[in-house]
């Protein structure tokens, strides 16, 4: 039985809305067999429509899904089939960590020749030339060319001029470095008021110590000729001549060392010899008439007009171990004779050897050891008990002091036969005082002998310590 041909007309619209399943359902079923259809009076087999229908199906999912996965390297082949090219398949931002050009362009060389990016000042080794002006340029000035700019600092005030410099000669009282004065002031501008620096540095030495006093006759005569000039050197002489009885109020010895200023600076060279003549007969001021008869005598005692160096002293750590000793000894004796504990004190502050205060101690114990009577162990004892209490030795010296003569306590005896039992009288005694500690009054040495039953101790040994 012959099978009759079925005749289906499809027009172009209908072709492009077929249905997505690949087969019908007669090919579902299992029926096999070649069909045919008409498609503008064409017979076209069923299988390529099939076919069509799949590529039109693979070419609409490759334009909706060619953004979203344009990086996973996919492709679709012409059956439809997906295919693997490279790259990461699961990372979407393959492509935008590729260097290569997107274009398809050039030879894959760095931009701008490895001069580009973040921090890049340019390729490495080059040298930028100077920029030339352009004339052309809208904002180009002819003046500029010629301009020169510098840092313009303003002159210091009273007030701020005060502010401004005492921190710094109070620094160099502590460092003695005359030349970082001069650069720090150099770079102030002080105008007017350079005369000021001296006057300045002799108000604020007045209320120091001697030490003080001869670092600051040093800085005004190195800042001679650098920062100030010998104008001004007399001018600052003249207002501090005029400002004594203000200066009096504070420092009661003003117009003295005023005077020793005066006499320094003469001997230095820095002010003139005929200074202290042009005020004779015209001063009214009771301190300046002080002060300058306070220099005259000074520069009367030298010859020939030499330098006054010692006008206030060695400094403390500038004098030498024997003239140490020597005023240290003289001190103790001038106590002695006039048992002022006050002035025994002052004089050692002023010596300014607070490392050296052990050798009054050493010196002190010896002179009670070497003594023949209650007056000077006493007073010795008194002037130790102050010198503690106001804090002016301090235990490291105190201790230093007792262990040198506990360790030349032999050779001491051998001039003192009785010197062991003075000094364990005495540092007993300054133990009840409270001037040293227990374990410093164990460690004082005894000479004691054997004692025997037969001497009536009752069977008793005494202790090497007696």
């Amino acid at each position: 039985m012959e099978v009759e041909k079925e005749h289906i007309y499809v027009t172009p619209t209908e072709l492009e809305n077929l249905s997505d399943a690949p087969f019908s359902g007669d090919e579902e079923n299992g029926v096999s067999g070649e069909q045919k259809t008409e498609i503008n009076g064409n017979w076209i087999p069923a299988t390529s429509i099939t076919e069509a229908k799949i590529n039109a199906k693979a070419k609409r999912r490759l334009r909706k899904n060619s953004s979203r996965d344009s990086g996973r390297g996919d492709s679709v082949s012409d059956n439809g089939e997906t295919l693997k090219i490279g790259g990461i398949p699961t990372s979407p931002k393959g492509k935008l960590l590729d260097r290569r050009s997107r274009s398809g362009k050039g030879r894959g060389l760095p931009k701008k020749g490895g001069a580009g990016g973040k921090g890049v000042w340019g390729t490495p080794g080059q040298v930028y030339d100077v920029e030339e002006v352009d004339i052309k340029d809208p904002n180009y000035d002819d003046d500029q060319e010629n301009c020169v700019y510098e840092t313009v600092v303003l002159p210091l005030d009273e007030r701020a001029f005060e502010k401004t410099l005492t921190p710094i000669i109070q620094e160099y009282f502590e460092h003695g470095d005359t030349n970082e004065v001069s650069e720090m002031l150099k770079n102030l501008n002080l105008g007017e008021m350079k005369y000021s620096v001296p006057v300045l540095a002799v108000s604020l030495a007045l209320e120091g110590k001697a030490s003080h006093r001869e670092m600051t006759s040093k800085l005004i005569s190195d800042l001679c000729g650098t920062v100030v000039s010998k104008t001004d050197v007399e001018k600052s002489f003249d207002r501090l001549l005029k400002e004594l009885p203000e200066l009096a109020l504070d420092s009661p010895r003003a117009p003295q060392l005023v005077g020793q200023f005066i006499a320094r600076a003469v001997g230095d060279g820095i002010l003139s010899s005929t200074y202290i003549d042009g005020y004779k007969g015209t001063v009214d001021c009771v301190q300046a008439r002080a002060a300058l008869d306070r220099a005259t005598v000074l520069l009367s005692m030298t010859k020939g007009g030499k330098r006054i160096d010692n006008v206030w002293g060695s400094g403390g750590g500038q004098q030498s171990v024997k003239h140490l000793v020597k005023e240290i000894d003289m001190l103790l004796k001038e106590y002695l004779l006039s048992g002022d504990v006050l002035e025994a004190e002052r004089c050692l502050q002023e010596l300014e050897v607070p490392h050296f205060h052990h050798e009054l101690v050493y010196e002190a114990v010896v002179m009670v050891l070497e003594s023949t009577g209650e007056k000077t162990f006493k007073m010795i004892l008194d002037l130790l008990k102050s010198l503690w209490r106001s804090s002016v030795i301090t235990v490291d010296q105190m201790k230093r002091g007792y262990e040198r003569v506990y360790c030349e306590i032999p050779d001491i005896n051998l001039d003192v036969p009785h010197s062991y039992s003075v000094l364990e009288r005495f540092v007993e005694e300054c133990f009840q005082a409270g001037i040293i500690s227990k374990p410093l009054r164990d460690l004082c040495p005894s000479r004691g002998r054997k004692r025997f039953v037969s001497e009536g101790d009752g069977g008793r040994l005494k202790l090497e310590s007696y």
